[in-house]
Order: C-alpha cells, then sequence, then structure tokens
C-alpha cells in the first residue's frame, strides 16, 4: 500500500508524455505519477525509484525524487513562508508548501519564523505540519545528570512548565518552580539536566547550581528592593506564586538569594518585610 507523508521504493509501470506512473509492483496497486521534469535520463518500465510522496495542489497523490525536510513520524525545523488568513505556510524542500493550521501552532508565527514541526495527516487524508511536537520527541537521549545542552522551546503551559525539544529532537520539561518567565515558543536555550524520568524524558534547568547561582540571585533582589525604594511589602515566607511574579525566582532560590543578603549584612527583616541597611547603601556592602 502506498502512504502518503513516506518515502518509498516503487516500480516504474507506464510511460506517458508527462512522466511516469509508478507502482508497488509491476502487476498491481494504486500508481501514482511522477512528473516528467523529475524522471531520470534513460528510465525504463519495471526500474525502480525511491520517491517521497504526497499531494499536489489539487490533492491528488503525487511522488517526487526530491528529500522533503519532514517525514511522518519525524521533526524538523521549518522556516515560514508567510501567514494567510487560514494559517501559515512553510518551506519544507517541495514545490508545494506545507500548511501549518493556526490550531496546530503553540504560539502564532510570522513570515522568516523557523519553527519546530512535525508532519500529520489531516481527516482528509492532506499532509499538515503541526508545532505540538510532544508525541513525536524521543526519549532515548544521551543525556545523563549534569549535562549541559542545547534546546529549543516549543510549547509553554503554567501548569507544567516549559517544554523543550534538546537538539531538536528529545522530549525534555523545564518544570513550572524552575521555569523563568519570558520564555516562548521559538527560544533557543541552553541547560542543564536535572533529572531523567523513568520514561526517559530529561528535567532542565537553564540556572546555574545553587551554589553558584545564589550571588547573582541576590544582586536581583536587591535590584527590585531599589525598585520598592529600599522597601519590600513582603519577606521571604511570601507565596511561591508572589515570588515567582516579582523575581522569576522559586521560593528556595529567592529565600537563598535572601540568607546570602542577610549575612552580608546589606537587608533587615522585620515585621513582614524586606528593608535595604542604610550603612549598606552609603558604605557599600561587605
Amino acid at each position: 500500500m502506498i502512504h502518503v507523508g513516506t518515502k518509498q521504493e516503487l516500480t516504474v509501470v507506464k510511460q506517458v508524455s508527462f512522466g511516469v506512473y509508478l507502482a508497488e509492483t509491476e502487476k498491481q496497486g494504486e500508481q501514482i505519477l511522477l512528473p516528467a521534469k523529475e524522471v531520470p535520463d534513460g528510465t525504463r518500465i519495471g526500474d525502480r525509484l525511491l520517491v517521497f510522496v504526497y499531494r499536489d495542489s489539487k490533492d491528488r497523490m503525487i511522488c517526487t525524487l526530491r528529500e522533503p525536510m519532514l517525514t511522518l513520524g519525524r521533526t524538523a525545523v521549518l522556516k515560514v513562508r508567510e501567514v494567510t488568513k487560514i494559517g501559515a505556510f512553510l518551506d519544507w524542500g517541495l514545490e508545494k508548501d506545507l500548511f501549518l493550521p493556526f490550531h496546530e501552532q503553540t504560539a502564532r508565527v510570522a513570515a522568516g519564523d523557523e519553527c519546530l514541526c512535525a508532519l500529520y495527516t489531516d481527516k482528509s487524508g492532506r499532509l499538515c505540519a503541526t508545532m505540538k511536537v510532544y508525541p513525536y520527541l524521543s526519549t532515548r537521549s544521551p543525556y545523563t545528570v549534569g549535562d549541559e545542552a542545547d534546546g529549543r522551546v516549543y510549547e509553554v503551559s503554567r501548569n507544567f512548565g516549559v517544554f523543550v525539544a534538546v537538539d531538536d529532537r528529545y522530549s525534555a520539561l523545564i518544570p513550572a518552580r524552575e521555569a523563568p518567565s519570558g520564555l516562548k515558543a521559538g527560544d533557543l536555550i541552553h541547560a542543564r539536566v536535572t533529572g531523567v524520568k523513568e520514561d526517559g524524558k530529561l528535567d532542565l534547568s537553564i540556572r546555574e547550581k545553587a551554589w553558584l547561582q545564589m550571588d547573582d540571585d541576590a544582586e536581583l533582589v536587591m535590584e527590585v528592593l531599589q525598585e520598592y525604594d529600599g522597601v519590600l511589602p513582603f519577606d521571604d515566607k511570601a507565596s511561591p506564586e508572589l515570588i515567582k511574579r516579582e523575581f522569576s525566582l522559586s521560593k528556595n532560590a529567592f529565600k537563598r538569594a535572601v540568607g546570602r543578603l542577610l549575612k552580608q549584612e546589606r537587608i533587615i527583616l522585620a515585621n513582614g518585610k524586606i528593608r535595604i541597611r542604610e550603612d549598606s547603601v552609603k558604605g557599600g556592602h561587605r
């Protein structure tokens, strides 16, 4: 059986002025056209050709010797050619651009953007792209805890965190408690592997290890304090949601930063507030 969206080796069964027809065997099977401009010189009936099967602009099954950037079950980074009222169209190496419906976009795209996509067939049997690549990513990565990795954000969830495709192919997540605000689909990140789940999915953090990150976090807290004229209207007992909103830090990271500033005698905790020490402002911190 001939499958749209895949590469298959088919047999030349008929030659016509506008190309050749291919089928699974010489004696049986559905026939599809390979246009004349793509037929190799010297091609004869009975020859076997490796082709990619897709649909043309009139939704007729057709094949090509060209190498598509994307096949069924795989992921690839494709460039957006244009955005129309019905969705976006992507360059995937074939004459007919690949359609990316609005409802398959995890974030709105614009012409010139690059997005990680997978290929699927819709209810009408047409090939389309989706940015919802979670089911298509591999969980068999070579990474272990402590490794550094590059990835691409493909979806952001308020409940779960930031979904990332490491190397554009492996399934990973920055948990919500670790995820900084501002990340969006399409962003490229450099991260540290903090966990490998039983099913092979990776947990990531784009923060340094706690003891390396603490000084940077402490300076961030001081910057926000200054924006509040030196007095923060809550302390390290504040809710994780409030801390996340104001600092993009987890509660534990915030408490470590506050502890560092207390040790440096740069702040005071009193009456449920955090206050910059006056002598710290005048004389600089120790």
